[in-house]
């Protein structure tokens, strides 16, 4: 044997188990193997959630959750809050187009009774409610398609109402979507040019109207001013019906005991409603008189002409509607 490798026993020598002992490897498989043999014979134990600890995550996940679905609920307020602001300025760029290729023209904000002519004036027609054999309530074709607005309209529709309206009508046991929640105000053209007795005139249904200016040009609109001239808004789906919104400029600005309604707008945004104005900007006015918000009358109408003393939100819109003739 060769005198070198007898000088080295641990290269040698085995254990019992029949493995080479003195390497670091060999030690560490050696006790692993071990350690396994130790543990063989016992039997495996089960390991779970207790009643309590499941009571426990449960409990959390419950926490959890009450924090989280208010602010979920927040967010998808302002998503549709954003969206309906990008409706109100389409169709705003739309009825301004509609002007600049028509030599400054502004469209009516609604034609006369009945309201079902398609008056090409008009901004749009048809009278809005819940009878499923009003193709005015679900169908675009019926007067969205044929309003002078369409063709600068990028062929969307979705933009003539706010997202947060789901009001809908029956039609043969289907409920379908109405079609549109916005309204013109009627101080921008008025009916077919006339105020037909929105005001105090003494004649009524004089072009331009006598006492509260009616917009017919671009140019018409100094005061207050495009920025400062709301022109679609929208209403609540009991209160609107034809293409205008009516403000009630009695009492503006010094006689605020005699404020009212003739229509209302909506408040699809938590205590808010969307209008654009002229100059293309669009907002969510946030209604601060609870008179302005009343419970909603499902698929029906709210009565119109109701006297609302001191009521902020009319003066807001006051403000921001038109002015007199001869002030």
């Amino acid at each position: 044997m060769n005198a070198c490798l007898a000088r080295k026993p641990w290269r040698t020598r085995r254990t019992k188990a029949g493995f080479f002992f003195g390497a670091g490897r060999n030690q560490s498989l050696l006790v692993s193997v071990a350690r396994k043999n130790r543990n063989a014979g016992r039997p495996r134990r089960l390991t779970g959630f207790t009643l309590i600890e499941l009571l426990v995550v449960i409990a959390i996940i419950a926490i959890l959750a009450g924090l989280l679905l208010p602010a979920l609920g927040t967010a998808k307020l302002k998503a549709q809050g954003l969206q309906c602001m990008a409706n109100h300025r389409q169709l705003t760029l739309a009825w301004k187009m509609y002007s600049d290729d028509n030599r400054d023209v502004l469209l009516y904000a609604s034609g006369v009774w009945p309201y079902t002519a398609h008056d090409q004036g008009a901004w749009v027609s048809g009278w809005m409610n819940f009878d499923p054999n009003n193709r005015s309530n679900w169908d675009v074709e019926e007067d969205i398609k044929k309003s002078p607005l369409w063709p600068y309209c990028g062929n969307s529709t979705a933009i003539w109402k706010c997202p947060a309206d789901k009001s809908s009508v029956t039609v043969n046991n289907q409920r379908l979507p109405r079609v549109r929640s916005m309204s013109m105000n009627i101080w921008v053209g008025g009916f077919l040019g006339a105020d037909y007795g929105l005001s105090d005139s003494t004649d009524p249904f004089a072009p331009g109207g006598s006492t509260w200016r009616i917009y017919l040009k671009m140019n018409d609109m100094i005061d207050p001013g495009p920025t400062r001239t709301f022109l679609l808004l929208d209403m609540r789906e009991d209160s609107i019906d034809v293409g205008n919104f009516a403000p009630d400029m009695r009492g503006w600005p010094d006689d605020p005991a005699r404020t009212g309604f003739y229509d209302y707008p909506a408040s699809y945004h938590h205590r808010a409603g969307g209008l654009s104005f002229a100059d293309g900007h669009a907002e969510i006015k946030r209604w601060m008189d609870d008179r302005t918000i009343p419970p909603l009358i499902k698929d029906g109408l709210i009565p119109d002409t109701l006297a609302s003393p001191f009521n902020k939100d009319i003066i807001w819109l006051q403000e921001r509607t038109t002015r007199k003739n001869n002030p």
